[in-house]
C-alpha cells in the first residue's frame, strides 16, 4: 500500500534561499526556484514570514501558515482581510482580488506589528 507525507505542514518552518536582503518578520514571496524575497504590494506569490534577517544566498527559515506577527503598512483592523503591502508588510483590503489575500488580521494597529492568521 502506498503512503504519502507532505513536505511541510501548515505552521511548520521551511528553509529557502534569500534572493536579496530580508529582515525578520517580513512577509516573503517566491522570487525564483527555491528562493524568496520581501513580498511586493499585492503579491500573489506570498509563502510566509521570515524568521530572521538574511542576505543574498543565505538560507532563511520561513514560517508558513499559522498566526504570525508582521508589520502593517497603514491602518489594519482586527477581522479585516490583509494582502501583501510594499516591502514585506501587510495592508488591509476590504475586497482582496483573487489570489492576493494572505490572511485575516487578529489585532488592530497603524504602522505597527499586528497578528495575522495566515491562510496560506
Amino acid at each position: 500500500m502506498a503512503e504519502y507525507l507532505p513536505v511541510y505542514k501548515p505552521g511548520q518552518a521551511l528553509t529557502l534561499k534569500a534572493s536579496t536582503t530580508i529582515t525578520a518578520r517580513q512577509v516573503v514571496a517566491i522570487s525564483g526556484v527555491n528562493t524568496v524575497a520581501p513580498a511586493g504590494a499585492a503579491s500573489t506569490a506570498v509563502v510566509g514570514v521570515a524568521a530572521f534577517d538574511a542576505v543574498l544566498n543565505d538560507n532563511v527559515t520561513i514560517y508558513a501558515g499559522g498566526v504570525q506577527e508582521v508589520l502593517a503598512s497603514g491602518a489594519v483592523t482586527a477581522g479585516s482581510p490583509v494582502i501583501a503591502g510594499a516591502a514585506g508588510t501587510v495592508v488591509a483590503s476590504a475586497t482582496p482580488p483573487a489570489g492576493q489575500q494572505v490572511g485575516i488580521a487578529l489585532t488592530t494597529g497603524t504602522d505597527v506589528v499586528v497578528r495575522v492568521q495566515f491562510g496560506r
